[in-house]
């Protein structure tokens, strides 16, 4: 899942993100609507979570274009507004979800899981495949019963490749979808973090290199 994050206030936007990079959640940052589309028209994001009080660009014009766009990202708005009017206009602008602040981050992680599964190419909660049984909420990874510790990026970089069932996933898909925009397009981040995903998977290898195209998830 990858995560634009469009808050003003810088503080509290940078400690979303870093409340989600600690659930394996990478975000983007924008701080006022213009940079939001501009990030969102170069990333095909699963979430926007999305202040609806913004300068530059307002939040509502934001969800407006972000909603008509193809594919289109889930909308979480954040607002400090309590009031039904409010929470009703949000959702007739595009809004998929509401959270009114102040808000605690576990229901911000909770709400975003749910959104994204509801995206055309939704995984199921739990991930079962050859053996390896993935969570998402709980952050847990087994093989055939045996508990793998794995890292953050590991983990979200296992996450990509589950979900694919079967599918070849890109070097440049994993480094746009488990890293975050800072992610340097020649750098080889993927190729070591595979390395040491199949290293504490143990053998037999589920990870397959298909040269010149990227990595499958699957049975030997």
């Amino acid at each position: 899942m990858r995560v634009l994050v469009v808050e003003d206030e810088v503080y509290l936007a940078e400690a979303i993100r870093d409340g989600l990079r600690l659930s394996a959640i990478p975000a983007d940052l924008a701080h006022d609507g213009a940079r939001a589309l501009e990030l969102a028209a170069h990333t095909a994001y699963d979430v926007v979570v999305l202040d609806r009080d913004l300068p530059v660009v307002h939040g509502d014009e934001v969800a407006r274009r972000l909603a008509a766009a193809d594919p289109a990202p889930r909308i979480l708005m954040l607002t400090a507004a309590e009031q039904l009017a409010d929470k009703v206009a949000g959702f007739e602008l595009g809004a998929d979800d509401y959270l009114t602040k102040p808000f605690e981050l576990p229901e911000l992680v909770a709400r975003l899981r749910a959104l994204a599964r509801r995206t055309d190419r939704a995984a199921p909660p739990v991930l079962d495949v050859a053996g390896v049984r993935l969570d998402p909420f709980r952050r847990e990874v087994f093989r055939d019963g045996r508990y793998v510790a794995l890292t953050r990026k590991q983990f979200a970089v296992l996450h990509e490749l589950m979900a694919a069932d079967g599918g070849v996933v890109s070097a440049e898909d994993l480094l746009e979808r488990a890293w975050d925009e800072n992610a340097d397009p020649f750098t080889n981040a993927v190729r070591i973090t595979i390395s040491t995903l199949r290293k504490r998977l143990g053998p037999p290898a589920l990870i397959h290199t298909v040269t010149g195209v990227g990595y499958r998830f699957g049975a030997p």
